[in-house]
């Protein structure tokens, strides 16, 4: 790999995971008790879950983001029904105009400023709704970043390589001096490699020992490693 001068980085998962406290609340008001503690403990399951080749290929972004979410409850020893359903139907109305991927990951802040003055210009390549400049703002990152490109805005959404191909456009970087670093390999990792990128992989709980790239469990750990 040439000398690195950008780095594209996923938002969700990486910089942003879903407000467990909300997600919470949100069952608690249909009699449903599972701490955040323990959804945020079944997300790195239900990530994994939902990563396999079949999966990312016969759903889109919109849709998987859904079924994780069902995935987490199943992952939290939570049965499925009538008031699951309520609750995300609530949640997914919240996320329709705020973005509910609102907590920001440890250390990621930190993370951005020393990835900045290292000299590498900081690209979020992210499949979200429409909403992830406003989220962004909204909790300080925005200002951390250089460009911002969101699926939705965009009409083209990971692993299709054309999205890696826009975020290269909008801002200048190279294929041969680019890593792109996500939390899913199928679609960050397999995505970004078809773009000619090098890819890596943000591996939290350790679940995927076997991947081809290289893997760290933080931005911050990232960091640390460049």
């Amino acid at each position: 790999m040439q000398k690195l001068e950008t780095l594209f980085i996923d938002a969700g998962g990486v910089l942003v995971f879903p407000s467990w406290a909300r997600v919470s609340a949100a069952l608690a008001a249909r009699g449903i008790d599972i701490s955040p503690a323990a959804l945020a403990a079944a997300d790195h399951h239900a990530r994994r879950e939902l990563d396999a080749p079949a999966a990312i290929a016969s759903t889109n972004d919109a849709q998987r983001g859904w079924l994780y979410f069902n995935l987490v409850l199943k992952h939290a020893g939570q049965p499925l029904g009538e008031a699951t359903d309520a609750a995300l139907a609530e949640l997914k109305a919240y996320h329709a105009v705020h973005n509910l991927w609102e907590q920001v990951a440890d250390g990621a802040p930190d993370a951005l400023r020393r990835l900045r003055e290292r000299g590498l210009k900081l690209v979020v390549v992210s499949n979200a709704n429409g909403k992830l400049r406003v989220l962004m703002e909204r909790l300080g990152l925005a200002p951390l970043v250089d460009v911002m490109l969101d699926s939705h805005e965009e009409g083209v959404e990971k692993p299709d390589p054309r999205l890696f191909a826009l975020a290269l456009e909008r801002s200048g970087g190279r294929a041969e001096s680019t890593l792109h670093v996500g939390d899913l390999y199928h679609v960050d990792v397999v995505g970004a490699r078809n773009a000619g990128l090098h890819a890596a992989l943000i591996d939290g709980a350790g679940l995927y020992p076997d991947a081809d790239c290289p893997r760290y469990p933080s931005l911050l750990a990232l960091a640390d490693a460049l």
